[in-house]
């Protein structure tokens, strides 16, 4: 049992008191890596609290990445950097490390080169402008800073994102269908309230590891299906397998759209079964060449789809700032779980208001597709300047990485653990596929050109023994 203790005279709510006190069990190493955190039940008894208070402490925890989530584990804390191992699976994504990386002792970390899937362009943030609406969002709104705000978003913020998804994803809803979130897990969190008839989710495979762990943390079930196989989605959905499906339309997996043979479908599946479909268009518009693809929520007829959208990718991970589009009939349960809705800072959304009702937010859009259509070409070319032809390159026309398919006679580990011997991160497909050759995915959001082109040299360097056998 671990020992906590929560007050509940302090000013701090319950659950930042509880978030608090794990996060510091950890720093401290009272909680070390591999170990169990309760059971949500069990520590709801304990501390004589309420599941809701547990189960958001636990989700910054899991948000944050201080813990992961595990099947048959439950949340698991991660392990501090250790030993090396190349036998176990990296998540896509970057999203979780995997407890048995390489140790990062061996290299400090300002000298890591990290290929990390997640991170953005530093230097393409507005700052000078940013400060300017956040300021001029404080002077206009003074009257209401001492009040909370609507748990479901600022109505004027909801409206200029409603008009912004409108025009530019073909995304149709009004501002009352838009909950204004921080990120993904918490989104997850209000569909396992809003929808608790749905228990089993499709997810697509080698897709983003750490939402299937955000699914399984609020009591999904996951199902990995091949949208490619669609006859065989069908028979599970008749068999009771899936009763939801998980698609990232605008990139799968492949770093290819979705067809629209393959949208049309899988919307005739949901309409058929009276289901859901979750449209995660996280990187939608990050399109470096040609149009972005449409958000298939435009094309539902029959209220079927729930987009989720972020301005992590697009302009910064530490605003914390995501939202959802509910269909139209999903209003009405909206409504009854409006104490579990806990949206971010309300100075974050007028300002953002602002931001984009003064077209700093289309601005912004053309510079970031320029800059990382730089950074996409600048990679493609020292990679095949740099390493041997043991390779396929898939550079993709939207999002912030590529896949390179390794002709060569070892496994993913093999090849993330050498990189990392040579201070690289690199990442891996999870064995998602039958796939014969290894996938390698090479993240170049957040690496300047200097810092790319040194990264390529010493991934020749560490794989030059595994090319030349080729």
């Amino acid at each position: 049992m671990i020992d906590l203790s929560i007050s509940f005279d302090a000013k701090d709510p319950l659950y930042i008191q509880l978030y608090q006190q794990i996060r510091e069990l950890v720093h401290v190493g009272a909680l070390k890596g591999g170990m169990k955190l309760p059971s949500i039940r069990s520590l709801q008894r304990q501390l004589n609290i309420s599941k809701t208070t547990v189960e958001t402490a636990y989700h910054m925890l899991l948000e944050e990445g201080y813990v992961v989530s595990k099947e048959r584990s439950g949340l698991v804390v991660v392990s501090p950097p250790g030993s090396f191992s190349v036998d176990g699976s990296d998540l896509i994504g970057n999203r979780v490390l995997n407890e048995s990386s390489t140790s990062f002792n061996q290299f400090p970390k300002q000298h890591l080169i990290d290929f990390s899937l997640l991170s953005v362009d530093g230097d393409s943030f507005p700052i000078r402008i940013w400060k300017s609406v956040v300021g001029e969002a404080l002077s206009q709104q003074s009257q209401f800073i001492h009040l909370y705000g609507d748990p479901q978003g600022e109505m004027s913020f909801r409206e200029s994102l409603s008009q912004y998804l409108r025009k530019s994803r073909g995304v149709v809803c009004s501002p009352e269908q838009i909950v204004i979130g921080t990120g993904i897990s918490y989104s997850i969190l209000l569909l396992s309230k809003l929808l608790k008839e749905i228990r089993r989710v499709g997810v697509e495979k080698s897709g983003i590891a750490q939402v299937r762990d955000y699914f399984i943390q609020h009591g999904f079930e996951i199902v990995l299906v091949d949208l490619n196989d669609l006859e065989r989605v069908e028979q599970e959905s008749k068999h009771s397998r899936i009763h939801m499906l998980y698609v990232t339309p605008s990139h799968q997996p492949s770093g290819d759209p979705m067809p629209y043979l393959t949208r049309q479908r899988i919307l005739e599946w949901a309409s058929r079964h009276e289901t859901y479909i979750i449209e995660d268009d996280y990187d939608g518009e990050l399109r470096l060449s040609g149009k972005p693809v449409p958000s298939l929520q435009g094309l539902d007829k029959s209220g079927s789809v729930i987009y989720i959208g972020t301005f992590s990718k697009t302009f910064s991970p530490a605003l914390r700032l995501n939202y959802m589009v509910l269909p139209i009939n999903m209003l009405e349960k909206l409504k009854s779980i409006t104490p579990v809705l806990s949206g971010p800072s309300r100075i974050d959304q007028w300002a953002m208001q602002l931001f984009m009702s003064r077209g700093h937010w289309y601005r912004h859009l053309r510079r970031v597709r320029k800059i990382y259509r730089y950074k996409n070409e600048t990679l493609v070319q020292l990679l095949r300047q740099h390493l041997p032809g043991s390779f396929e390159l898939k550079a993709s026309s939207s999002g912030l990485h590529i896949e390179l398919l390794m002709t060569v006679d070892c496994d993913e580990e093999t090849l993330i653990g050498l990189a990392k011997q040579e201070g690289v991160l690199v990442y891996g497909s999870q064995g998602g596929t039958n796939q014969v050759y290894p996938k390698i995915y090479l993240g170049f959001g957040g690496l300047s050109l200097q810092e790319m082109e040194e990264g390529v040299q010493l991934l020749c360097k560490a794989w030059s023994s595994v090319l030349k056998g080729r």
